[in-house]
């Protein structure tokens, strides 16, 4: 019989529309103003914090409408932004620095929606309010550093083999081993070639000198550009953390920039503080060797470096390197039994086995602890990139009393707020290289729900427009099209809720309105055949079923061409751009059921198997 469903399709367009709503529901119940603490690392939120947390509320007479611990974390619920932004001091105060207590807006979803996995729609910084962040890794740092740590490398290599050379030191791009006889040289040459496959080794030689020069190749120059970028998204992502957003940003932009963004955060200098910061320690030997005036003098012997410390008092230190901050896997800042700031520090296995057996043979000599700091200078040039200064300081000499492992701390330190700083950005990770900050937008709350405003506004006004012009011009059909409309938004919703990490933004919303231009397209396509089917003398159930099955091919052609490039920009596009193209690729795809098989459904519905004589189309 035309135009009729089996039953099994007709249960199908149910089950979606069902679905739809369900998962398009939440974002009709809101926000609720809330706190979030979470445990710094090496700390465990427990029900005992909890109960701390309700007995500080309680006590200052602040209402909450829920308190619970799930997942590592305390969300408290409250009915206003008054008693939230309070209530973040007081907490604050009372768990102190072990725990980051941030502001957060929680989703007020009923518990059975989020039983079935239903959450509302992530919004964007334009429409959220926060920080963007565009960020710019210094790669010259970068090699440089690979480059000082192949220079430690040889050192160590050629001296665990008992090949005596000369010295090793950069030179431009490549590392120069010096050797004084030719057998030395092939020695060495053998055993660096034996573990460093990855590099061009070359030997000459050169008024009596036997040199080994080594030149990174090009897939190892990219090798290295690309883990400092990796790594520096990772270490920003654990100091993001540590800042407590919720629902954060951070993403690879092209080869050397990373894009931040971090929504309900508007303090821009705090932010920049953490991000930004490049703070690392190396732990070194003090050259008791070397005479104090001789090296403010400019002569230090060849193997040490000559710094300062926080007095400007000169130290001499040996070049070695004993370890560096990236084997720090938790900092925390405290007092000693002085009431001095210090940082104690807890090590990976590798950099405990590494200290324990540096100082085993090293009790009652000197260690410094080296503060290194990178610090932009200057205008940016004419390729918009910033010189960076490398401040190197002592903070901290001490007498090894004892052999050290996996835990030790450091004192030295100016002041409490400093002490917390240090742990926080060394508990987080030392970045791989400097970065900059070429590009900072802040958005205020009131700006983000003013665009959210327009956004529904513009999105109302176009559905207002397209429903009237709909019901006046296809009469009852057109009011099938508006059904169809509508259920298409629903579904749109739904989907953007369900997947994670999509994002709606103020792109989106305008990928939305387009979206319901295209579909009510589908959908006057298809009427448009039905008249014309009528017109040539069909029957009113042929003209329908003609009507639907001919402008399918033009449907499809039309939004598969739409889709292509929908994709195309969601692949090579950016931040707004895949926002616009992802909700336009759903969009074409919920439209294309919609108005296609929606409508059909509901048409079949109302006219499939009666006998008419015409239609109100």
């Amino acid at each position: 019989m035309l135009n009729r469903f089996p039953l099994w399709k007709n249960l199908m367009v149910a089950l979606v529309v069902i679905v739809g709503f369900l998962y398009s529901a939440p974002n009709l119940y809101g926000e609720d103003p809330a706190l979030q603490v979470s445990a710094a690392r090496g700390v465990e939120v427990q029900a005992s914090t909890l109960d701390e947390v309700k007995k500080v509320l309680e006590t200052n007479g602040l209402k909450f409408k829920s308190a619970l611990l799930d997942k590592g974390q305390i969300l408290v619920r409250f009915t206003n932004t008054d008693d939230q932004l309070k209530s973040k001091e007081l907490v604050a105060q009372a768990l102190g620095e072990q725990f980051i207590v941030a502001l957060n807006l929680a989703p007020a979803t009923p518990a059975w929606l989020t039983a079935i996995g239903a959450g509302p729609l992530k919004l964007g910084l334009d429409l959220r309010g926060g920080v963007h962040f565009l960020m710019e890794v210094d790669m010259n740092e970068a090699l440089s550093k690979a480059q000082e740590q192949l220079v430690q490398d040889f050192r160590s290599e050629l001296r665990e083999q008992n090949i005596r050379y000369a010295a090793v030191r950069r030179t431009g791009n490549d590392v120069v081993v010096v050797f004084r006889g030719q057998d030395e040289q092939q020695a060495g040459l053998a055993e660096l070639r034996n573990r460093h496959k990855d590099l061009q080794l070359a030997d000459s030689e050169r008024n009596g000198q036997y040199l080994i020069t080594a030149t990174m190749s090009e897939a190892k120059l990219k090798e290295i550009k690309n883990y400092a970028l990796e790594q520096n998204i990772n270490i920003i992502r654990n100091r993001v953390n540590e800042l407590g957003v919720a629902e954060p940003l951070v993403q690879r932009q092209g080869s050397e920039r990373i894009v931040v963004e971090l929504p309900g955060i508007q303090d821009t200098a705090r932010a920049k503080e953490i991000l930004g910061a490049t703070a690392t320690l190396e732990f070194r030997m003090v050259d008791d060797s070397a005479d104090l005036a001789s090296a403010a003098a400019g002569r230090v012997p060849a193997n040490s470096q000559l710094y300062t410390d926080r007095n400007g008092r000169p130290v001499v230190l040996q070049k070695r390197v004993i370890l560096t901050g990236n084997h720090i896997v938790d900092a925390k800042s405290g007092m000693d039994e002085y009431s001095r700031p210090q940082v104690s520090i807890s090590l990976d296995s590798q950099g405990g086995n590494k200290m324990s057996s540096f100082t085993k043979d090293s009790v009652g000599k000197s260690m410094a602890t080296v503060f290194i700091e990178f610090k932009p200078v200057g205008e940016p040039g004419a390729d918009g990139k910033r010189k960076f200064r490398k401040n190197e300081e002592v903070v901290n000499v001490a007498t090894i009393q004892s052999r050290l492992g996996n835990n030790f701390r450091i004192t030295g330190i100016d002041n409490v707020q400093e002490a917390h700083n240090l742990a926080l950005v060394l508990r987080a990770g030392a970045l791989i290289a400097p970065i900059q900050i070429v590009e900072e937008r802040t958005i205020g709350p009131s700006m983000g729900q003013q665009n959210i405003d327009s956004g529904l506004r513009a999105m109302g006004l176009g559905m207002i427009v397209l429903v009237i012009f709909m019901a006046v011009y296809y009469r009852k059909f057109g009011m099938v099209a508006n059904l169809a409309l509508c259920f298409n938004v629903v579904l749109l919703v739904g989907i953007m809720s369900m997947i994670p990490g999509a994002t709606m933004t103020l792109p989106g919303i305008a990928g939305i309105v387009l979206t319901l231009g295209m579909a009510v397209d589908a959908n006057v396509l298809i009427y448009e055949r039905i008249r014309e089917e009528l017109r040539e003398g069909r029957s009113p159930q042929q003209a329908i079923s003609i009507g639907y099955e001919r402008a399918f091919g033009t449907i499809a052609d039309s939004n598969i061409t739409t889709f292509i490039t929908a994709l195309i920009l969601f692949s090579v596009g950016s931040g707004p751009v895949r926002g616009f193209a992802l909700v336009l690729m759903i969009g074409i795809a919920s439209s294309m059921f919609t108005a296609i098989t929606g409508s059909r459904a509901v048409v079949n519905l109302l006219w499939g198997g009666k006998r008419l004589n015409d239609l109100s189309i």
